[in-house]
C-alpha cells in the first residue's frame, strides 16, 4: 500500500484526487496540504506527493521532496524555462513523473498524433484548438503545447519557431510549416483538444474530450504506484502506460 500526499487539497483537482485515492485498493491518503503547509511536518506520512497546483508552489514542494527523499507526480502546467530546468535537475536525485496531462486517453492521443504527423503532416495545415473552464489561467494549455511539441518533433521542426498563437488582422497567406493554436475559455469545460490536419480535399481530426477530472486523478494515482520501485529519474505518462513501443 502506497501513502500519497496531495497538495492543493482544497482545490477542484485536489479534491478529485483525494476522492480517487479513497476508491483505490492500492493507495491511501497520507496527508492533504494547501499552500503554506510544510511537508517537513509529515515526513513519515507519505511516500509520494501528487501536485496539481501552480508553478511557484510546485517548485517549493519539489525542493521539499528532494530534501525528504520522496517521489513526486507533477501535473502542474505553465512552468518557465528555469523552473523546467530545476525539475530536470531534481530528477537526478528523486523519481518524478512529469506530464501536462495524466489521462490515459490523452497520452494515447499523443501517440496517435505522432503517427499521423509522420504520415500526413508534411502535406497538411495543422491547427490545435483547446477549450477549458473559465478559471484556467495558462494558455494554451500544457496539453495543447505537448501536442504541438509531439507534432513538431515528428516533423523535424522546432515548436518555438513554428508555433502561431492566435491570428488577428491582415496577414500573409498561411505558411504550411507553422502549427496554429487557438484557445477557448468558458464555463465548466474540463478539457477538450482537437488537432486538425487540413489537406487538399480532406482533413483528419483527432479529438480528446474529458468530461470528468477523475480521469486525470486516476492517471496520477497510476503514476504514483508505478514510481514505487524507482530510485530517481524523470518520467512521463508514456513511460507509465508503456506506450513507447506502440
Amino acid at each position: 500500500m502506497i501513502k500519497i500526499a496531495v497538495s492543493g487539497a482544497s482545490g477542484r483537482m485536489g479534491q478529485t484526487i483525494i476522492e480517487a485515492i479513497g476508491l483505490s485498493d492500492q493507495a491511501i491518503l497520507g496527508v492533504a496540504i494547501d499552500y503554506g503547509d510544510s511537508l517537513d511536518d509529515f515526513i513519515d506520512s507519505f511516500d509520494v506527493l501528487i501536485d496539481f497546483t501552480r508553478p511557484e508552489a510546485t517548485i517549493g514542494y519539489l525542493n521539499s521532496c528532494k530534501r525528504l527523499g520522496k517521489s513526486m507526480v507533477i501535473g502542474t502546467t505553465g512552468f518557465d524555462d528555469e523552473q523546467l530546468k530545476l525539475i530536470n535537475k531534481t530528477a537526478t536525485d528523486i523519481p518524478i513523473v512529469f506530464a501536462p496531462n495524466m489521462s490515459a486517453g490523452v497520452n494515447l492521443t499523443l501517440k496517435l498524433l505522432e503517427k499521423a504527423s509522420k504520415v500526413i503532416g508534411e502535406d497538411s495545415d495543422i491547427e490545435i484548438v483547446e477549450a477549458h473552464h473559465k478559471h484556467k489561467v495558462d494558455s494554451p494549455s500544457g496539453t495543447a503545447l505537448k501536442m504541438g511539441e509531439v507534432i513538431a518533433n515528428a516533423l523535424g521542426r522546432n515548436l518555438s519557431e513554428c508555433a502561431v498563437y492566435g491570428r488577428q488582422g491582415i496577414e500573409e497567406p498561411r505558411d504550411r510549416k507553422t502549427i496554429g493554436f487557438s484557445t477557448i475559455r468558458g464555463g465548466d469545460i474540463v478539457g477538450e483538444h482537437t488537432v486538425s490536419f487540413f489537406m487538399e480535399g480532406e482533413r483528419v481530426e483527432i479529438t480528446h474530450k474529458a468530461s470528468s477530472r477523475m480521469t486525470f486523478a486516476n492517471g496520477a494515482i497510476r503514476a504514483s504506484l508505478w514510481l514505487k520501485d524507482k530510485s530517481k529519474g524523470l518520467f512521463t505518462m508514456e513511460d507509465v502506460l508503456g506506450l513507447e513501443d506502440i
